[in-house]
């Protein structure tokens, strides 16, 4: 079957339809429909969720349907009143849409463009940002602290075994969750996206031999990031220290920046080896801390000392 006829055909026809188009509207034309296209788009944005978008919906719904019954029944006392209407509703209109004139010409004074910009905040911006946030708070409460940020690796197993919640993140909640008195403080939580999924989650401990000098909270966020690549936040209640375990490995001592920081270079590089040997996606961060040589027998006390607080701090019966 020869399908070249046909095509020439439709070519021909698009061909006389651009040119018929092409005679009729002109570079000003198309430039007169551009400009009012923009301006009804701004106008649009400004009243998009306000209560004047349903005061625009109802007046067009009621001058539509005004229309359409005086043409269809020939109401000519109503067509009388929709001609005459419509006069009237350009002196309505700095009334009823005040408010929405006025932020246009602030907009229009302060930016000196159509369309207003906005800045878009990364939603994983704003996650490591509410974590370092809550985390600085629980710390200067010592308010002991077990969060777990999972991401590809799913965790439903382990969030089973706590209280479902599906509650938004905040650090208002965080700080009420690990509040002393409350029944969930001793679990962890498990974050998903910027939800809280479920709190007092038991998690499996690390078994390594390296770990047995820390305390129960650490090592049970040490033993979720070596099963799954999730990333666990841990607020210590007797120092008020802060670490973060990344692929069984641990950091310690961070503070609100660069515990925000390291959460979003996670996020970015969640696979691939950092530098010096550290985990995936924790570029010159050092591993868990292991007790080191001594060198007098002060500085071996005060470590000693130390690892005794940490481990008193975590070791809750039915600590995650």
């Amino acid at each position: 079957m020869d399908f070249a006829a046909p095509i020439e055909r439709a070519l021909s026809l698009l061909q006389l339809v651009w040119l018929s188009v092409a005679s009729r509207f002109g570079v000003s034309t198309v430039l007169d429909i551009a400009i009012v296209s923009l301006l009804l788009y701004w106008l649009l944005s400004l009243i998009a969720g306000t209560s004047a978008a349903t005061l625009v919906r109802g007046i067009l719904i009621l001058l539509t349907l005004g229309f359409v019954l005086s043409n269809v029944f020939n109401l000519t006392m109503l067509q009388f009143l929709l001609r005459n209407s419509i006069p009237a509703l350009i002196f309505a209109i700095p009334v009823l849409f005040q408010p929405e004139i006025r932020r246009a010409l602030e907009q229009l004074g302060r930016a000196g463009s159509l369309i207003p910009r906005t800045t878009v905040v990364s939603p994983n911006t704003r996650l490591a940002e509410i974590v370092a946030r809550a985390a600085q708070q629980l710390a200067e409460r010592r308010f002991g602290a077990l969060l777990v940020l999972e991401r590809s690796t799913p965790l439903g197993e382990y969030a089973s075994r706590g209280v479902a919640m599906d509650a938004l993140l905040s650090s208002e909640l965080l700080l009420n969750i690990f509040w002393p008195n409350s029944p969930l403080h001793d679990g962890a939580i498990i974050i998903h996206g910027d939800r809280v999924v479920a709190a007092g989650v038991v998690l499996p401990l690390a078994q390594s031999p390296t770990v047995e000098h820390i305390g129960t909270r650490h090592r049970a966020a040490i033993g979720i990031t070596e099963i799954s690549d999730a990333i666990a936040v841990v607020v210590s209640e007797e120092t008020g220290g802060i670490s973060l375990a990344n692929a069984g490995r641990m950091v310690r001592n961070l503070g609100e920046a660069r515990l925000q920081k390291v959460l979003s270079i996670l996020d970015r590089s969640s696979t691939g080896n950092g530098s010096n040997g550290g985990p995936p996606g924790l570029p010159g961060l050092g591993r868990v801390r292991h007790p080191r040589p001594s060198r007098d027998k002060a500085s071996d006390e005060q470590e000693k000392g130390r690892e005794t607080r940490e481990k008193r701090d975590d070791s809750e019966p039915d600590a995650a």
